[in-house]
């Protein structure tokens, strides 16, 4: 282990699980975009704009031709790029469109490491690049409200501080690669259920602390240059085209420059989308027939119509299409530019899924230290569906038609060799309505029982049949979880199997949390595997060998069962059919759960290791409103490992409530058997600040500050004190 993990500390000092920088840069500043921009925009007619501003097929937007102004070419998704559609929404058949199938976003969160967020964006930049798109429609980073939401695979926390540190990385990873992110989806967009239709309503509070962060963050450390609006109504008025939410928030207030396209058929209205800042409509297509006259759209003729009636001033057409020149300019598409070619399915790329897998994958539970595994275990048997299953098809628009991937049955095998006998047993059936089926349970817990060690794989899936697009399920767009009880009979799997050999590990795949309380306390241990992608099985094999020390942290909290979650508990999901109050508030995640002393199955920042870490010497000096926090971590184990050190802030006496804690910093440390290093951590005055919606703005109120150093966000291992 101590040989890997060097190599691993090598690599990320090197960059060798990264792709290389291209020349991605424009070659113009902003002010020469302005003007080079707005001397296009005169020579173009007020038709040939109005193309500019809404698709010309299923995932492109107008150009002009005689004027050198390209198509802007659109694609999928969050962790690898979309198969080819070509410009209709069938699939192409014989093109090179297998790529890099990288860890979902909840298993990017789990590794609490931007760098990797980096490395992770440039792959997915570089592979979108060689495929000729401009935009890939990524990173997915709305709050884990919910654990039944169905997309939160996609997404990747709860917290708003993890999200905003975790996708500025994604973002200029995938920018340094030529290629412009979208950020998505603005704002609001926290469940599938009713997604086309729901209206959210939540507290301006709640709005800034807990669900605007990472799209702020977004906008101003990541410089993203395009955002997708969502589904959504907010406030009564739809997301996709909300005159607060875009042109006061996100463009006057942040200064944002690029571009705000609506979700495909988010638009709702010519006049609303014109005025209150959508700039680029897509997908109306889909409700338009099988050959859509393009024009029809709302930001179409009638935008022509509008403008030569003289009840649409075309200077508003002029500054959408002023923005998205300034997005192609910053992509390198226009004449006298030159974006370099990517890369495709490089094996530098697959290790960077798999390090991303190593890292995101979490250890829950080790009792009596069954993982990993003892080298006198000669026999397993692995069990479950979801071992066998090749997860990249499934999932909705988010789907990646993978070069290869390595199911957890494969990487058990590839990693055992020839010293370890693997036999399998499906356990389950994946279908609608399946439920305990006692011939497959009595086959499991007969190989479990002449096997020295048993891994139970199960959890969640993306639906049915991955080859059928509606046949969505669980972890999927356009569908949430009916509850969180586990589907298909799983529990009666699993508890026959435990009985039959008690040395037992279950491993979870899926975006979330899951209810276990039938059978967590006799199950000795437990991972959370998410969707880890094309090397998943791979990097799940070698945690569960012992050939990688396990150091992925949770970015969202498991709670029992689904009454004690804050959206179910005080608020409402989804709603009443037309709206959804957020009346949990700020109290989403660990911030209801640590408040309201509510215990959860797993906490926030929990994940286990194969080795010990021992803090030490807090020390907080503060200055002009700024906290600068030290403190040592020691590897106490006797192997090489990495925790993320997880720094909590909690004011004494309040003036307006507050959660129990909430986290301001973390950093991962890579420490060898016996190292120890100091960890500083510069907390600024934002740090201390909560919105006073009664005055309706950013306030700090000096007092005394507990600052909180731990493990987990109830692993305390250091605390102390200091006035602000």
């Amino acid at each position: 282990m101590n040989l890997k993990l060097k190599l691993v500390l090598f690599c990320c000092v090197t960059g060798f699980f990264s792709v290389t920088k291209l020349n991605a840069q424009s070659n113009y500043t902003d002010a020469q975009i302005a003007f080079k921009s707005d001397s296009l925009i005169k020579l173009m007619t007020l038709q040939e704009k109005v193309k500019m501003i809404h698709a010309s097929s299923s995932f492109t937007s107008g150009g002009v031709p005689r004027l050198g102004i390209p198509e802007l070419v659109t694609s999928d998704g969050p962790h690898g790029v979309r198969i080819e559609h070509g410009r209709g929404w069938s699939e192409l058949k014989n093109v090179l469109d297998s790529g890099t199938y990288l860890p979902t976003g909840v298993c990017l969160a789990s590794t609490w490491n931007p760098k990797l967020g980096y490395a992770f964006g440039s792959v997915l930049g570089s592979e979108a690049n060689f495929r000729g798109k401009d935009v890939i429609l990524g990173p997915g980073i709305n709050i884990m409200r919910s654990p039944l939401n169905g997309r939160n695979f996609e997404y990747q926390s709860e917290d708003p501080f993890l999200v905003s540190k975790m996708v500025v990385g994604y973002i200029k990873g995938v920018q340094d690669q030529g290629i412009s992110a979208c950020v998505k989806h603005y704002a609001g967009n926290n469940q599938e259920t009713l997604r086309n239709s729901i209206d959210v309503q939540m507290s301006e509070r709640a709005l800034r602390e807990i669900y605007l962060p990472g799209f702020k963050a977004a906008v101003q450390e990541g410089g993203v240059n395009t955002l997708m609006g969502s589904y959504n109504k907010f406030r009564g008025q739809w997301a996709t085209q909300n005159n607060y939410l875009i042109n006061q928030i996100l463009k006057k207030e942040w200064g944002f420059k690029g571009l705000v396209m609506s979700d495909w058929g988010a638009v709702h209205s010519t006049t609303q989308a014109v005025w209150n800042g959508t700039d680029l409509e897509m997908g109306t297509d889909l409700s338009l027939g099988p050959n859509p006259d393009y024009g029809k759209f709302f930001m179409g003729d009638t935008v022509v119509t509008l403008v030569k009636e003289g009840k649409i001033p075309e200077y508003i057409i002029d500054a959408k299409v002023r923005r998205i020149l300034y997005v192609m300019y910053k992509t390198n598409m226009m004449a006298g530019q030159r974006r370099q070619k990517g890369e495709y399915n490089t094996r530098a790329h697959q290790l960077t899924a798999e390090k991303v897998a190593e890292e995101g994958i979490v250890l829950l539970k080790n009792e009596d230290n069954i993982l990993p595994l003892a080298a006198s275990v000669k026999s397993i048997a692995v069990i479950g569906y979801n071992a066998d299953r090749k997860q990249s098809f499934g999932g909705g628009s988010s789907q990646v038609r993978a070069f290869y991937e390595i199911t957890p049955l494969q990487g058990l095998k590839n990693i055992a060799g020839k010293k370890v006998k693997i036999t399998y047993c499906k356990g389950y059936n994946i279908a609608r309505n399946a439920g305990p089926d006692e011939a497959l349970i009595q086959q499991a817990v007969d190989a479990a029982k002449k096997a020295n060690m048993v891994i139970v794989v199960g959890g969640w899936t993306h639906g049915y049949d991955y080859d059928v697009w509606a046949d969505n399920a669980y972890d999927a767009e356009d569908v949430d979880k009916p509850n969180m009880d586990m589907p298909f009979g799983q529990n009666e799997l699993i508890k026959a199997v435990i009985a039959a050999n008690p040395k037992t590990v279950v491993v979870l795949m899926g975006g979330g949390p899951i209810d276990m309380t039938q059978w967590v306390d006799n199950a000795k241990g437990i991972i959370q595997a998410w969707y880890p992608g094309m090397e998943g099985g791979n990097a799940l094999a070698k945690i569960i060998f012992g050939q990688v020390n396990p150091s992925g942290k949770l970015p969202v909290s498991f709670p029992k069962k689904l009454a004690d979650a804050p959206a179910i508990k005080l608020g409402q999901y989804p709603g009443d059919g037309k709206t959804v109050n957020y009346l949990d508030d700020i109290y989403v995640g660990y911030r209801y759960y640590d408040t309201f002393n509510v215990d959860p199955q797993f906490e926030f920042g929990h994940g286990l290791s194969y080795t010990t870490f021992k803090y030490n010497d807090l020390q907080i000096n503060t200055a002009d409103k700024q906290a600068t926090v030290t403190f040592t971590v020691k590897n106490t184990g006797a192997v090489d490992g990495a925790e993320v050190a997880q720094l909590y802030v909690k004011q004494e006496k309040l003036n307006l409530r507050r959660p129990d804690k909430e986290l301001k910093g973390f950093e991962k440390i890579f420490l060898k058997a016996g190292e120890e290093k100091k960890v500083t951590i510069t907390l600024n005055q934002d740090a201390f600040k909560y919105f006073n919606d009664v005055k309706n703005e950013w306030e700090m109120d000096p007092g005394t500050f507990d600052f909180i150093v731990g493990s987990s966000s109830r692993d305390i291992r250091l605390n102390g004190k200091a006035a602000l």
